[in-house]
């Protein structure tokens, strides 16, 4: 994977790239979005040759009440299928499992009565037995399976081994990189990717990066994850996300050299559709969420701030935050 002979001319036959728009941009607004924006995100998916859609979460009814939330959080094969029909495209199709929020025995049915092709099993730390059993499930029901483990920037040494060790044995094909909390730099990243890939040695297992961009670093910390051997990469369209978004699509596919990828359908979705939406939803890098990426905070006080008093007094906030650390 690594090279010292100008990489950047030549491109990573076996790097897939994920969008994740639908998913993790629906965190900022409950995942209300309309059926023509969702199929003008898959409509541009697969028209620029992108890999993976990952289109939402499979939520648990009883977690999450039907009222309050969109389609987008619960993902029934009748709320895709009206946009994607039986996807007749080269793109595949994911949804997000969140272990502890998902009725996962009962509500992610087997892969042939699915149109979705891959199932991202996501926990944090302390929920990987469940996670375990999650993606054996998935797996058994015939899904491509990865495993997402949540705010790692938060977790001791020890504890990720330990996670590694169990996901080695697992029928994950993909652990992922997650910086929930934006913190991550560069080093850390490389640091991260190269434990993940040294304890999936020999697997055939990938490693995957998911990063937010509190300190405007998603973009950086991606391609410092690709140099040093991540495969499976995330980015949502002019980087819609939670808070400060994530690494924006438009820039990692114009930095790769997969002549498979073509840019120009990501530019129209986002002059069509995520220009006129920024005047409704806030995310991007501000100095709210700079600051819990420097401390390496959940960004929730963060979004709490932006919609509040809070919004233009960033040194009040950070006081804020100081204090209660």
């Amino acid at each position: 994977m690594e090279t010292s002979s100008a990489p950047w001319v030549t491109y990573v036959p076996e790097l897939k790239v994920l969008d994740c728009t639908v998913r993790d941009g629906g965190l900022i607004n409950d995942h209300r979005f309309g059926d023509d924006f969702v199929r003008a995100v898959y409509d541009a998916c697969v028209a620029s040759g992108i890999d993976y859609m990952e289109i939402g979460y499979k939520a648990s009814r009883t977690v999450f009440a039907p009222a309050r939330y969109g389609d987008w959080k619960f993902c029934t094969e009748e709320q895709m299928r009206r946009i994607v029909g039986d996807n007749p495209s080269d793109l595949k199709l994911a949804a997000m499992a969140d272990a502890g929020k998902t009725d996962w025995r009962t509500d992610i049915a087997p892969k042939s009565q699915s149109v979705l092709d891959m199932i991202r099993v996501a926990c944090y730390i302390h929920q990987i037995p469940e996670a375990i059993d999650m993606i054996a499930d998935a797996a058994d029901k015939g899904y491509e399976v990865c495993c997402n483990i949540m705010a790692i920037s938060t977790v001791q040494d020890a504890e990720i081994d330990q996670a590694l060790e169990l996901l080695r044995d697992s029928a994950a094909g993909t652990v992922v990189v997650v910086d929930s909390f934006g913190s991550l730099n560069p080093e850390q990243v490389r640091l991260l990717v190269d434990r993940y890939r040294k304890a999936l040695d020999g697997t055939g297992k990938e490693v995957g990066i998911h990063a937010h961009n509190n300190m405007q670093l998603a973009f950086a910390n991606t391609i410092e994850a690709i140099i040093h051997g991540a495969t499976r990469v995330d980015g949502t369209m002019a980087g819609l996300g939670r808070g400060a978004g994530n690494c924006p699509m438009e820039l990692l596919l114009g930095l790769l050299r997969n002549p498979k990828f073509r840019i120009r359908p990501v530019w129209e979705l986002i002059q069509n559709h995520l220009l006129p939406l920024q005047r409704e939803l806030d995310w991007g890098p501000s100095p709210q969420y700079n600051i819990t990426g420097q401390m390496n905070q959940h960004p929730r006080a963060a979004i709490e701030a932006r919609a509040g008093d809070l919004k233009d007094r960033p040194l009040e906030f950070y006081d804020k935050i100081v204090a209660d650390i």
